[in-house]
């Protein structure tokens, strides 16, 4: 049922502006069935789910269709991809090239003056149409059904403000784009930072001493405090210690916690079955950590910073493993005893502090600049929110 208000046409979908029509998805937009048998004569740009990168509608790469036996589905430049399979992980993409991809792919293309493939790209990253294909079949592998999604109501602007909205968002994915782009030379900077600094292959002004092997036991000793009620329950991720359940409060729950161990501001732990995967942290709390981690406090010779670097290197992480006890796997242990017989060049304590410094400086220029980038696509889409609803409105020249 449908009333009519002063500017607007309110209908179930609720109220947008009355000179945008409301349609069923399939009848501007149609779902290709163009197939494709790969052959080894045939080298095609072929997409894999794992080559969309979720939520953002950009891709991480692409592999040959010679290489590839499966039916795949063919795409055109300018079609819309939208994997079907999972859809509430929100994979599409604007084809930039022609080629082939998965079948649990759909390619959509305008079907009509009603809607350009532009801004029909920008309708399946709304949060209606991914509800649309979320509404889907089977659990395990639940996919998008095409009978429903086709057959659900969307509202259409006329062509002009489409060409304004796409206009706009498409002038935001170049900003989110470009803010992309500084987080991944930061990162690489940092890497060559870490294999460089943390090696010394290239070393800091002003040191010049000569790195010597020690055993990580002369570095680091065991801290082996138990529980005391007074302090919070904390757990160790890979890259930090928090407070369990988002508190520091006093942990009141009934279980035991006497075995429970001490961690204090400075210390690095890790969980004695993962270390030799590189999950250790360098604890900026005090509280207690469950009995299944190591806490390793730093001795004088040692700055805590430093190896919370150190200790993710992949010869480091190698060493680790090697050095574990038991079956490869979960029951795998690096225990201190193991970890303190790992040998490692290693400078002076005023050289680790000052390559620590610079490797913490980098991390926050990371941190600000990925901050950035999810202001950005926050805001990308507050702006698809009210666009895309006719909420706000643009100016048509």
């Amino acid at each position: 049922m449908e009333t009519k208000t002063n500017n607007s046409l309110v209908t179930k979908m609720s109220a947008f502006p009355k000179d945008w029509d409301m349609m069923e998805f399939d009848e501007f937009a149609l779902l290709s069935k163009e197939k494709y048998k790969p052959t080894t004569h045939e080298n095609v740009p072929c997409l894999e789910l794992e080559h969309f990168e979720q939520g953002t509608g950009r891709l991480l790469g692409w592999i040959s269709s010679s290489e590839q036996k499966s039916t795949k589905n063919k795409f055109q430049k300018g079609q819309v991809l939208f994997s079907k399979l999972r859809p509430y992980l929100e994979k599409y993409w604007l084809a930039q090239f022609d080629g082939v991809c998965s079948s649990e792919v759909w390619i959509l293309n305008s079907k009509n003056e009603k809607c350009s493939n532009e801004f029909l790209f920008r309708l399946v990253q709304t949060n209606r149409f991914i509800q649309a294909a979320n509404v889907s079949s089977g659990s395990k592998m639940p996919r998008a059904d095409w009978s429903y999604v086709s057959k659900f109501p969307f509202h259409l602007p006329p062509l002009p403000e489409q060409r304004a909205i796409v206009k706009v968002l498409g002038s935001m994915d170049k900003a989110i784009n470009a803010s992309n782009q500084l987080v991944a030379q930061k990162e690489l900077r940092k890497k060559w930072l870490m294999q460089n600094l943390l090696t010394g292959k290239k070393r800091l002004k002003g040191f010049s001493g000569e790195w010597q092997e020690y055993h990580l036991g002369e570095m680091f000793a065991e801290r082996n405090e138990r529980n005391t009620d007074e302090l919070p329950l904390l757990s160790i991720g890979q890259n930090g210690v928090y407070p369990q359940e988002d508190s520091i409060k006093k942990d009141t729950s009934n279980s035991d916690k006497s075995k429970y161990k001490k961690i204090c501001v400075g210390d690095i732990g890790y969980n004695t079955m993962r270390m030799w995967q590189g999950r250790s942290a360098l604890s900026s709390l005090e509280g207690i950590v469950s009995p299944a981690y190591t806490i390793l406090k730093p001795r004088k010779t040692a700055d805590a910073l430093f190896f919370s670097y150190l200790f993710k290197t992949p010869k480091l992480v190698n060493l680790f493993w090697r050095n574990s006890q038991g079956l490869v796997g979960d029951t795998l242990n690096c225990k201190y005893k193991d970890f303190s017989i790992v040998k490692a060049f290693l400078p002076l304590k005023d050289e680790q502090t000052a390559i620590a410094k610079i490797l913490q400086t980098t991390d926050k220029e990371l941190d600000l600049l990925k901050a950035k980038t999810d202001k950005l696509k926050e805001q990308k889409k507050g702006m698809m929110q009210v666009l895309l609803t006719g909420k706000k409105r643009l100016k048509i020249d």
